[in-house]
């Protein structure tokens, strides 16, 4: 059934939202915002501008935030300020305290936040993500069995999928995981050409090994649920050995800069797919 409805030309200020209405702590972006340690990032973001020279820059939290939400949605850089400027959560999200109508910026300034923000800050900030999701796990596993004494389960903490990048599949697949492991694997050979006069070896992959372990459960028909997680775990150890080569190789000099735009947006993609199929293999 349906019965038609008039429209007629109304203004804004007749449509309602109710007097109480906050943000929810569920959203993707709130949730997000409380993993990164902005205040952290703040100082190192500061050192490349002049105290006493040029107009004041925007915050670290308004540049990084707007830089991740452009990625995220993969939109360009004058629809991420329309969307900044019409939605509260992503207000939120890069630091303003108060809902505005206006843009924060104009789209030109995205060019200088990326140039302001290089690639080892932003591996830095998702090293701390990942950290600081496993802390909040952890600390959500010990609440639950301190009350388990006679409470009913309150649900579970939801910062796996609420949080990744849109282009992310889910449920697992132990094919993702591959792909991922692939890519760490390039990234690892494109890292030590930088150091090769200075490193006595490569970091060793196990590369054909892993290809063997997944192959074995890619090829079957039909798999149990105890066999495609015994596969996840694999290739979770293959990649954590890659991500830590990575950061190893990092320390020594190398610099994600030699990556191409693509490849390091697949590493960032990489890294949150790792930490969502970790924490979900740890349930």
């Amino acid at each position: 059934m349906y019965r038609k409805k008039k429209e007629n030309a109304r203004s804004t200020k007749a449509f309602a939202l109710p007097p109480e209405w906050n943000l929810c702590e569920n959203n993707r972006w709130v949730i997000m915002a409380q993993l990164i340690p902005w205040s952290e990032f703040e100082e190192k973001y500061a050192e490349i501008f002049s105290e006493e020279m040029g107009a004041p820059a925007k915050p670290f939290r308004m540049a990084l935030g707007s830089l991740i939400i452009k990625e995220k949605l993969n939109i360009s850089d004058r629809e991420t300020v329309e969307q900044i400027k019409e939605n509260p959560y992503l207000q939120y999200f890069i630091g303003r305290e108060a809902y505005s109508n206006e843009a924060p910026f104009d789209s030109s300034t995205m060019v200088h936040f990326r140039k302001r923000i290089s690639a080892s800050i932003i591996q830095e900030v998702n090293k701390k993500m990942v950290q600081n999701a496993r802390e909040e796990k952890e600390l959500r596993s010990e609440k639950k069995s301190d009350d388990e004494g006679g409470k009913a389960n309150r649900g579970k903490l939801l910062i796996d999928a609420t949080v990744g990048p849109a282009d992310i599949k889910y449920p697992t697949d132990v094919g993702l995981l591959n792909e991922v492991r692939k890519v760490t694997e390039k990234i690892i050979d494109i890292l030590y050409e930088v150091l090769r006069g200075e490193l006595n070896k490569k970091p060793r992959t196990y590369r054909k090994k892993a290809r063997k372990d997944y192959l074995a459960i890619a090829k079957k028909r039909r798999t149990s649920r105890k066999e495609r997680r015994k596969a996840q775990k694999k290739q979770l150890q293959y990649i954590k050995r890659n991500l830590n080569h990575i950061e190893d190789l990092i320390d020594k000099g190398a610099s994600l800069e030699k990556l191409s735009r693509g490849l390091y947006r697949r590493l960032l993609v990489g890294n949150e797919i790792y930490r969502q199929h970790a924490l979900d293999v740890g349930k």
